[in-house]
């Protein structure tokens, strides 16, 4: 157990050591997926085609839930949501999580918010966020920020493992897109 939760709780110090680069540029086409998830505390369906339908998305993968800079980043994301839905944009997390663990963040941290959704390893490789350190399990994701338009392509990312520009940065991409 102590072999699982040692790295784990280094996650916060060794991921800011890690430089995230995203692979979807923008004016890329980001790539559709439907997956499970959760909000609160509720299991959902999230598929980004449909998403979209609705107006744009902001899409944003994060390490592991109910750790430090994760839960901060919900709490931010979620005292944000109701402007983020008054501007058309639908917030969605994305990590590797299982289903239970993202019904008890989508309540706990999240607050009943927004949807946290599973990455699968396809979703990782497809936006090409895995997170890869030594002594962290497989199936971690890199805090990465993307805003998707209507017509399915990337207009904003944002890739840094400090959470605290994520929110802002998406944001403004958002009013930018509903001027």
């Amino acid at each position: 157990m102590r072999k699982i939760i040692l790295p784990l709780a280094a996650l916060g110090l060794s991921v800011l050591s890690v430089s995230a680069q995203a692979a979807l540029p923008v004016g890329a086409k980001a790539p559709a997926f439907v997956t499970k998830g959760a909000k609160a505390g509720k299991e959902t369906r999230f598929d980004l085609s449909a998403a979209l339908r609705k107006g744009p998305v902001v899409l944003y993968f994060y390490p592991k839930a109910f750790t430090q800079g994760c839960t901060l980043e919900a709490h931010a994301f979620a005292e944000a949501t109701p402007e983020f839905a008054k501007l058309g944009a639908t917030v969605v997390g994305m990590s590797g999580d299982d289903l239970p663990t993202l019904k008890k963040f989508s309540t706990e941290e999240c607050r009943d918010k927004f949807a946290v959704a599973i990455a699968s390893p396809k979703v990782i490789k497809d936006y090409d966020v895995a997170l890869k350190v030594d002594g962290l399990p497989d199936g971690l994701t890199q805090r990465v920020s993307y805003v998707i338009g209507q017509n399915g392509k990337v207009v904003m990312v944002h890739s840094d493992s400090d959470y605290r520009d994520h929110v802002k940065l998406t944001m403004a991409a958002v009013k930018k897109l509903a001027r």
